[in-house]
Formats: C-alpha cells, sequence, structure tokens
C-alpha cells in the first residue's frame, strides 16, 4: 500500500490530501487487499492517476469508489485502467451519477476484464440514456465471468429491461441481479420472465419497487428456484462424475499397478522356487539356533520371573510396612490430637488461674488503696488541725502585737509569703522579724521565739506528710507497672507456646507427607517392572509367531518340490514336526508365564487399589486434622482476643480507679 501511495503521489502533479491520508490509514490498517476510497471527492487527475495504477497485477482484491463524485471523463479513465486487471473481484461505483459515457466505458469493461466478479452500481442514472445502456447490456451479455450485479436506483424503464434480458439471454456466468427501485413496468417484466427460459445459470433476481404484477413475480420467483435446483442438480452430477471418473483412474491405476504386482509375484516366486533348493538347509540351521535362543531367553525370562517375583514380595513387605507406618501415623495423629485437647484444657485452666490470681491482685490492691485513702484522710485531718493551730497561733499574734500594729501586720503579710515559698524563705522573713522585734519588750521575743518554733514543727510535719503521699503513688505506679509487665509476659509465653506446637504439628505433616511419595514411588517403580516384563513377553509371543510364519512357508515351499526330492521333503518334514512339537510345549510353557503375568498382574492391582484407598483414608485423615487445627488455630485467636479484652477492660478499669481516687485527684490538683 505505501508503495501504491507513493506512485499516485509521483504521477500526480498536485496529488489529493485525503487521498494520501486514506491511503496511509489503509496502508497501516492490518487488511491490505482493499481500496477504499468511498466518499472522496476525486479530481479528473486522480481518476487518471489511478487507471494508470490499476492496470496488471495492482495489489487489490477489492476497490470501493463509492459516492466519489466521478466525473464522466474520470469514470472512463478508470474503467480505461481496469480493463487489463487480472486481480479486482469487486468494483463498488454506488452513488456517481454515472451516465452515457460511463455505461459505455461499463460495457467495455464487461467485455475485456475476466476478473470482476462482483460489481456495484447502486444509485446511478445508467437507465436515463438508451445508447449507453445498451452498450452495457451488451457488454454484460458478452460477458462470462461477472456473479453478481447491483443495479438499484439506476431510472430502468421497461426498454431498459428489455435489453437486460437480451443480454441475459447470451450471458451464461451471471447469477444474483439485483433490479430494485427502478422503473420496468409490466412489459419489462415480462421481457425478464421470458429471458429466464434461456437463462439457466440466474439464481436471484430482485425485482421489489419496480411496479411489476404480482403474478410475474411469483411466476420469476419460481424461475428463480428452478433455476437453482438446476444449478444444484448439475452441481452434484458434476461433482459426482469427478468422483466416478477419479475413481475409474484409480482403478485403473490399481489394475495396472495388481497386473504387474502379479508378474513381480510370478517371476518372484520362480526365483524363490529356485532357491529354495539352495536355502533350505541355511534356514533349518537357521531354526535351529532360533529354538536356541528361544530357549535360552526362556530360561532369561525365567530368571526374570523369579526376580520379579522377589520384587513383588518385596513390594509386598513394604505395603505391610506402609500399613503399620500408617496404623502408627494414626495413633500418633489421635495421641497428638487428645496432648492438643489436654494441653487447650490447661490453658484454659491456667488462664482461669491468671485471671483469678488478677483478680485477686486487684482485691489487694483495692484493699492497699482503701488504706492509703484511710491514711490520706487522717493526714487531711491532721493538716486541718495544724491550720486550726496555726490560726489560733495568729489570733495570739495579733492580740499580742495590737500596740504595734503595723509592723505586725508586715510581719504576717512576709509570713504568708514565706509559707508560699520554700523553708529556707520561712527562715529568712523570720530573721527579719527578730531584728525588727529586738527593740519589744522580753515577753514579747519570748512569746515570738515560742510560736516560730512551733511554725517550724508543723511546716516539718506538713512536708513530711507530702513525702509519704508522693510515697504511696509512686508504690502505686509501680505496682501498675508491674501488673502491666506481668500481663505482657503471660501473652508473650501463650504466643511462644502456640507458635512451638504449630511448628510441630508442621513438621510431622511434612513427614507424612513424605512417606506418602516414598511409597507412590515404589509402587510407580514395580509398574514399570512389571510393563517391562509384559512388553519382554510380548515381543516373545511376536518372535514365536513369526518363527511359526516361518514354518509355515517352510512347509509350503517344501511341498512345491519337485518330486527327486520328496524323501528329503519328508526327512525335513519329520525334524520340522519335532521342531514345531517342540515349539508347541515352548508356547504351553510361555502360555504358563502368560498366566503367571496375569496373576501378578491382578496382584498388583488389587495391591495398587489397596494402597490407593490406604492414600486416600490417609489423605481423608489429613485434611480432618488440618480442619481440627484450623478450628483450634480459630479457638486459640478467639482466646487471644478475648485475654486481649479483659486485659484492656482491666486496664480501664485500673485507670479509672486511679483517676476516681483521692489519690489522683491530689495529683491533677498539684
Amino acid at each position: 500500500m505505501e508503495e501504491f501511495r507513493r506512485a499516485y503521489a509521483r504521477l500526480c502533479a498536485a496529488p489529493q490530501e485525503p487521498v494520501l491520508r486514506r491511503l496511509r490509514e489503509r496502508g497501516a490498517s492490518p487488511g491490505r487487499g482493499r481500496l477504499d476510497l468511498a466518499a472522496q471527492s476525486l479530481s479528473l487527475e486522480t481518476c487518471g492517476a489511478l487507471g494508470r495504477l490499476l492496470p496488471g497485477a495492482a495489489p487489490f482484491a477489492e476497490v470501493a469508489l463509492g459516492d466519489c463524485g466521478l466525473s464522466e471523463e474520470g469514470v472512463a479513465l478508470l474503467l480505461h485502467g481496469l480493463c487489463s486487471n487480472t486481480t479486482v473481484k469487486l468494483l463498488d461505483l454506488k452513488g456517481n451519477n454515472l451516465r452515457t459515457m460511463g455505461a459505455e466505458a461499463l460495457g467495455k469493461l464487461l467485455r475485456q476484464n475476466k476478473s470482476i466478479r462482483s460489481l456495484i452500481l447502486e444509485w446511478n442514472s445508467l437507465g436515463m440514456w438508451e445508447e449507453g445502456f445498451s452498450s452495457f447490456c451488451q457488454g454484460l451479455g458478452a460477458n462470462n465471468f461477472l456473479q453478481r450485479l447491483d443495479l438499484r436506483n439506476n431510472q430502468i424503464n421497461h426498454q431498459g429491461a428489455g435489453e437486460l434480458a437480451m443480454a441475459l439471454k447470451q450471458n451464461a456466468s451471471l447469477q444474483e441481479l439485483d433490479l430494485r427501485w427502478n422503473n420496468i413496468g409490466l412489459l419489462g417484466g415480462r421481457a425478464l420472465l421470458n429471458c429466464l427460459h434461456s437463462n439457466k445459470t440466474l439464481k436471484r433476481l430482485e425485482l421489489a419497487g419496480n411496479n411489476v404484477p404480482s403474478d410475474i413475480l411469483k411466476a420469476v420467483e419460481q424461475a428463480m428456484n428452478h433455476n437453482q435446483d438446476r444449478q444444484t442438480i448439475l452441481s452434484e452430477s458434476q461433482n459426482r462424475a469427478d468422483i466416478l471418473s477419479k475413481e475409474v483412474l484409480s482403478l485403473k491405476d490399481e489394475k495396472t499397478k495388481q497386473f504387474l504386482d502379479l508378474m513381480d509375484t510370478i517371476d518372484k516366486q520362480r526365483e524363490e522356487i529356485a532357491r529354495s533348493d539352495r536355502m533350505s538347509a541355511a534356514r533349518v540351521s537357521q531354526l535351529q539356533e532360533a529354538l536356541d535362543e528361544q530357549h535360552s531367553l526362556i530360561n532369561s525370562l525365567k530368571a526374570r520371573l523369579q526376580m520379579t517375583e522377589a520384587a513383588l514380595a518385596l513390594s509386598e513387605q513394604k505395603v505391610c510396612n506402609l500399613g503399620e507406618l500408617l496404623n502408627a501415623m494414626r495413633q500418633e495423629q489421635t495421641s497428638m490430637a487428645e496432648c492438643h485437647f489436654k494441653e487447650l484444657q490447661q490453658q484454659k485452666q491456667e488462664g482461669a488461674d491468671q485471671e483469678a490470681k488478677l483478680f485477686r491482685d486487684l482485691s489487694v490492691a483495692e484493699e492497699k488503696n482503701l488504706l492509703l485513702r484511710n491514711q490520706v484522710d487522717e493526714l487531711e485531718k491532721k493538716c486541718k488541725i495544724q491550720q486550726d493551730q496555726l490560726f489560733q497561733v495568729k489570733q495570739d499574734l495579733t492580740n499580742t502585737t495590737a500596740e504595734l500594729k503595723l509592723r505586725a501586720m508586715q510581719a504576717e503579710e512576709r509570713l504568708e509569703t514565706e509559707k508560699r515559698r520554700f523553708k529556707q524563705s520561712l527562715e529568712d522573713m523570720e530573721s527579719l522579724r527578730v531584728k525588727e522585734v529586738n527593740h519589744l519588750t522580753q515577753h514579747m521575743e519570748a512569746s515570738e521565739h515560742s510560736m516560730q518554733e512551733r511554725i517550724q514543727k508543723l511546716e516539718a510535719i506538713r512536708i513530711a506528710l507530702e513525702e509519704e503521699l508522693s510515697q504511696t503513688k509512686a508504690a502505686a505506679l509501680t505496682e501498675r507497672g508491674q501488673a502491666e509487665e506481668e500481663l505482657i509476659k503471660v501473652r508473650n509465653w501463650a504466643r511462644l507456646e502456640e507458635q512451638q506446637r504449630l511448628e510441630h504439628l508442621e513438621e510431622k505433616l511434612r513427614l507424612m507427607t513424605e512417606s506418602r511419595d516414598e511409597a507412590q514411588n515404589c509402587c510407580l517403580k514395580q509398574k514399570q517392572m512389571v510393563a517391562e516384563a509384559q512388553a519382554k513377553a510380548n515381543q516373545l509371543s511376536l518372535h514365536a509367531d513369526g518363527l511359526r510364519r516361518r514354518l509355515e512357508e517352510l512347509q509350503q515351499d517344501l511341498n512345491s518340490k519337485e518330486e527327486e526330492k520328496v524323501t528329503e521333503v519328508n526327512r525335513v518334514k519329520v525334524e520340522l514336526q519335532e521342531q514345531i512339537g517342540h515349539l508347541q510345549a515352548e508356547r504351553t510353557a510361555q502360555n504358563g508365564l502368560r498366566e503367571k503375568i496375569a496373576a501378578l498382574e491382578r496382584q498388583l492391582k488389587a495391591i495398587s487399589s489397596s494402597h490407593r484407598e490406604a492414600m486416600l483414608d490417609k489423605e481423608g485423615e489429613i485434611s480432618v486434622l488440618l480442619e481440627k487445627l484450623r478450628m483450634k488455630e480459630a479457638d486459640i485467636s478467639r482466646m487471644r482476643e478475648e485475654e486481649a479484652q479483659r486485659a484492656s477492660f482491666l486496664q480501664n478499669a485500673i485507670m479509672a480507679y486511679v483517676q476516681r481516687s483521692p489519690l489522683g485527684t491530689h495529683s491533677s490538683r498539684k
């Protein structure tokens, strides 16, 4: 397609861009046997270039030029190029308004072209000009290759139908003709009906939309059916004639071959009769050697049969051992299931014990919390008492320092600031107060000194109480951390134990699958040995049959000898009869061996069936065990989730309890 596009661009001085684009698209598509330029407005120069490229062996089987708006000259150039084409099978020129020159060019194309099988001329105006349509019909009558013609909507009247009828009388290849939506009328319909009496190849004629009476349409349909039946009968008869001619030729060839073969066989028989005298002694010696070889083969077969019997005994022993192993594995599986069940019960019991232990620890922690709460209450009471005492001391100080109100108020403010600060600030304030009150009376100094000592004692008691509160809080936090660590340790221990048990079970399953594979391999080896023994027995039987056939041939040859060698033939017959007796004895022995082999095969089949059943049972047990494992894993995961939920509930309860306790409120206030 690319070469065609380049040739078109080379021939055209001004090639059309849509045509080049369409050719490029068709070149990229997989189906390249179709030149599709439909709905492209083709110029006269493009038509001339295509007309020069299409002759000869153009690489297209279909040419679609529908709705291209072709001019009369362009159509003439295109069809002139197609006259010598030998590859195009389908030509589509619908919707181009072809007239006189187009009809004449089509008539010339039909007269000269020998490759087009389908011609589509829908939506043209071929019937408007009688001269052009008559030349088209003449070309159709001279054509003997076109099989399908589409003339829908071509304004064909009754005169054009008469021309078509004349052409159809001469044409002997057209099979389908579409004349729908024209203006043929009654006269045209009659002309077409009359031409069908002489045309026997047309199988389909469409006349809808032509104002043709229904009786003529029915008659045309009957004629078409008659032509179709005739074509089918002709094709069947032609096929039968071809088949018969082929059979006659084959029979002739076979007869000649048989005659030649007969002559060859006669010559060969003569030569064999001449040779038989010389070869009889050699054949007898060869038979003797063959018999000796048969004896040696039979002895080797007996030895191999003994070996196979020993191998079968070993295989039976192995099967018994495998059965014992299977029983042991079943017992182990049952014991493992019981142990696993017991371990699960133990785990449940341990979980219950741990829960009880945790509940006991919680109760102990609650008791400790109650004791701590009581201690805190007592400490708060002591603090209140000490605060009352401090208040009384302050009142005493105010009473004693009534005379020095301003200085006492300053001392009280400084004492309050000292209480908010640390112990060092209190001592500084006390030293300042002592310096300021040094000039007071001795009884005021003594009273102030005693009050300062009491204040220091109360401050020490308060600091000790705060330290006790912090210690109790730290102890509670440490106990909580220890409880969480114990929970984490218990969870990790349970997970490790479950992983170890699962690994142990997977190892046991792997060992069981390996033993099953070994048993299957042993069975396959035994089957191969039996098959080899059968093949060797079949070879021996075939060899014996060949020897028997040779003996029969020798007997026929000896019977056909001359009368002079009758005595020698009788002697040879006696020897051959003895050999036949030996062979029959050997045959009976071989039959016995075959029976033994059949019995061994039956035993092998029984053993293999039993082994297969055992393997199926084993696989069923393995699947049951796997199902139990999955169920136990689900139970374990459920227990883990329950333990996690319980631990989270316990943790939430502890946190809520700690937050609700006075200890928690005190810590939040701080």
